[in-house]
């Protein structure tokens, strides 16, 4: 079965609720699959597959992150 990729709903995500601004998905990710360029910016997934550990999707306040 293929591993699955990190998407943000864009929508939902507000980095703003975050301590100061720094994405909490983008610190639990182990492989830093999340890039926040700044603080306060949303973060940006990148296109490498995900080791299914969904740290990231726990982290995030907003249920902004998603594994498909």
């Amino acid at each position: 079965m293929p591993r699955r990729i990190v998407t943000v709903h864009y929508d939902r995500c507000n980095p703003g609720t975050c301590d100061g601004g720094v994405c909490a998905a983008a610190l639990a990710c182990p492989r830093k699959l999340l890039v926040q360029e700044e603080a306060y910016q949303i973060p940006l997934p990148t296109p490498a597959s995900c080791p299914d550990c969904a740290k990231c999707v726990l982290a995030c306040p907003r249920k902004a992150i998603e594994l498909v």
